[in-house]
């Protein structure tokens, strides 16, 4: 059906609007310009997640894949303008399987993860991440662990297969211990799963903090900017000879040297600026 020629002009005011009203938006909005980031960080991860779907079918679900997923996001800190630096990276064992705990701020996270991944290694996610469109079909390719945290049973399950896999299949497992995105600028209590994990394999765990994105990201304030993040590896800690009864103890020594680190890489100029100053901070 042809449109009258006052719709066409309709159309044609409409598109001059919007073509001035979102650089007017960007330039003199934070939120808007956050908004408008954050929209552009999620849908440019779909979409990069289409064209490497047909690339990491080749194998099928295999753990390789997962090195062309990363290859497909390091250049997404460029685009950001975020400088992400990495220390301690030679405390990675060099040829074992081991378990990762990092902390978990925001997606935002993904740009550490990908910038310091050692070989071999998949995350463990919350299943809802499957049905995520591309980017969970491209996860499940890249042989990412999917976890149902509401079924307990099923996640114990899930667990125990991880650690035959660990030592059978020379894998390295990335675990988020606080379970979900904390923005309060600290770190949750940890749940215990990665640890019952790591004894159970009797395996290292190699603890990584990433540096508060406070000075360049704020999602309460709606504020996305340029900035620097520190990914700081810590050594390993062995779990050799111990036993579930060792978990709690195990778990609390990890969050506080994590906890350490996190607040020290935060408050010297590399990541996260005084906010610890700010009431609420310290955690």
């Amino acid at each position: 059906m042809d449109l009258w020629p006052g719709a066409w002009m309709l159309l044609l005011l409409l598109f001059l609007l919007l073509l001035f009203l979102l650089p007017t938006l960007w330039f003199c909005s934070p939120s808007a310009k956050y908004f408008f980031k954050m929209a552009f960080y999620n849908g440019w991860i779909l979409f990069l997640a289409v064209l490497a779907i047909p690339v990491c079918a080749v194998r099928g679900r295999n753990v390789e894949n997962m090195k062309i997923l990363r290859l497909m996001l390091l250049h997404i800190k460029y685009l950001y303008g975020i400088r992400v630096e990495v220390r301690g990276a030679h405390h990675f064992p060099p040829s074992q399987p081991y378990v990762v705990v990092s902390n978990h701020q925001s997606s935002l996270d993904l740009l550490g993860m990908m910038e310091v991944l050692p070989g071999r290694c998949v995350p463990i996610a919350k299943r809802e991440l499957l049905w995520a469109g591309s980017a969970g079909l491209a996860c499940w390719l890249a042989g990412v662990i999917f976890i149902d945290r509401k079924r307990t049973g099923d996640a114990i399950s899930v667990m125990s297969e991880v650690a035959q896999t660990l030592l059978t299949q020379d894998v390295r497992v990335w675990v988020f211990p606080e379970g979900t995105r904390n923005h309060n600028g600290s770190m949750l209590p940890f749940k215990r799963g990665a640890f019952h994990l790591a004894v159970q394999a009797q395996v290292p765990i190699v603890p990584i903090v990433m540096s508060s994105y406070q000075d360049f990201y704020c999602k309460k304030e709606r504020r996305f900017t340029s900035g620097q993040c520190q990914v700081r590896v810590l050594p390993p800690v062995p779990t050799e000879g111990l036993t579930p009864d060792d978990v709690p103890a195990l778990a609390d020594r990890v969050r506080h040297s994590m906890l350490t680190v996190f607040r020290e890489i935060s408050t010297d100029g590399r990541g996260g600026g005084d906010y610890l100053k700010k009431p609420g901070g310290g955690g």
